[in-house]
């Protein structure tokens, strides 16, 4: 299968870091800067030329991409909301991630009012002894609840993330019961990346190969259960996993897409782009190779142009056993991962149990 053209290709996320700042110090952040880098945040006009390069390489493709106010913490940001409007004027879509504890009911009532999609709150397990562990914040749980509970009242459409780890992940079903209580649309469970801060609790609380390869086996389980939408992000395999067990629509050709979809695992620089606080571009918010700056460069320039984009859409250019896989088009190993692990990142994934056929030993 060709990579595709530059006509072809469509942004389908940008994840934004609105500011490194942020009221919490989590154990697995991928932060490398403290609150004291805050002033290089990009300015509110800056900003506003960040949007207006989005719209215009949106408007190119079949549908506008959608704008995720992230961070840090978003709310640490005075302008947000006007950012936020900004964005809707030309018809982006837009959602906002955070920590949650900063949302009380005249925040929750701006964010419904501001037209924000859906709001993505992080709870890294489903008891306040495991949450406040990991975000190092004691109250951290319990305030989030609260957030959530006022974006619920106010109407505004959330999703619960939780990071796996080994201290999560045994919370696994207790989380998707929560956020089922709670009223969340979605459940998005993330695989730790060992980057930023992540790189020290890698160390000690990285699952295993074996050990990931069971717990998306158990995320099978809940998610054919079709009581709420989950997703597995970082985790590519899954992708692979869903065709093994024979439930996938496309598990006929494992290199298919399913019905036209981009159905792949990793779509860092492929449908996903992050740009930090400073107006860095890189393929994701976990992978630190930086593609070119907003500042300097148009955002659509970087799309169409960059040299390590362009590798990375490459399926053929995978290394390792990801290279010989069969499940490559719709898995592609993750990225940040292979790069975190061995600087390489078109190395293959070094936490993925699955040996393929023709892998040599």
């Amino acid at each position: 299968m060709r990579p595709a053209t530059a006509s072809q290709r469509v942004l389908r996320m940008l994840f934004w870091e609105t500011t490194i700042r942020c009221n919490l110090a989590c154990a697995h952040c991928r932060r490398l800067e403290s609150n004291e880098a805050g002033p290089a945040d990009l300015s509110t006009s800056q900003a506003g030329a960040l949007i207006e390069q989005l719209a215009e390489l949106g408007r190119r493709q079949p549908q506008m991409p959608v704008l995720v106010f992230s961070g840090g913490e978003p709310l640490c940001r005075d302008d947000l909301f006007h950012l936020v409007g900004r964005a809707r004027q030309h018809g982006i879509i837009v959602a906002l991630a955070t920590n949650g504890t900063l949302v009380d009911s005249d925040t929750a009532r701006q964010i419904h009012d501001s037209g924000v999609a859906r709001v993505s709150v992080s709870l890294d397990g489903a008891t306040a002894d495991v949450h406040d562990r990991m975000r190092q914040i004691p109250g951290a749980f319990d305030k989030a609840i609260q957030g959530i509970r006022q974006l619920n009242d106010h109407a505004v459409p959330f999703q619960i993330n939780v990071t796996l780890t080994k201290q999560t992940a045994p919370q696994l079903q207790d989380v998707y019961e929560l956020a089922r209580a709670l009223g969340a649309v979605a459940v998005h469970l993330f695989m730790l990346v060992p980057v930023g801060c992540g790189q020290v609790l890698a160390e000690t609380d990285m699952l295993s190969p074996g050990q990931y390869e069971q717990i998306m086996r158990d995320i099978h389980v809940l998610e054919n259960r079709g009581q709420i939408q989950i997703k597995v992000t970082c985790g590519p395999h899954y992708e692979r996993i869903k065709r093994q067990l024979g439930t996938d629509r496309a598990v006929a050709n494992p290199q298919s897409p399913m019905h036209g979809h981009q159905s792949k695992g990793c779509l860092a620089g492929l449908g996903v782009l992050f740009v930090g606080h400073r107006g860095d571009v890189y393929p994701c918010g976990y992978l630190p190779v930086n593609c070119g700056n907003i500042l300097e460069t148009t955002l659509a320039q970087i799309w169409d142009n960059s040299g390590d984009l362009a590798r990375m859409r490459d399926a053929a250019a995978l290394e390792g056993k990801c290279g010989v896989c069969g499940y490559k088009q719709v898995c592609g190993g993750c990225r940040a991962r292979a790069f975190g692990m061995t600087g390489n990142y078109m190395g293959e994934e070094p936490f993925c149990a699955y040996i393929p056929p023709g892998a040599k030993g």
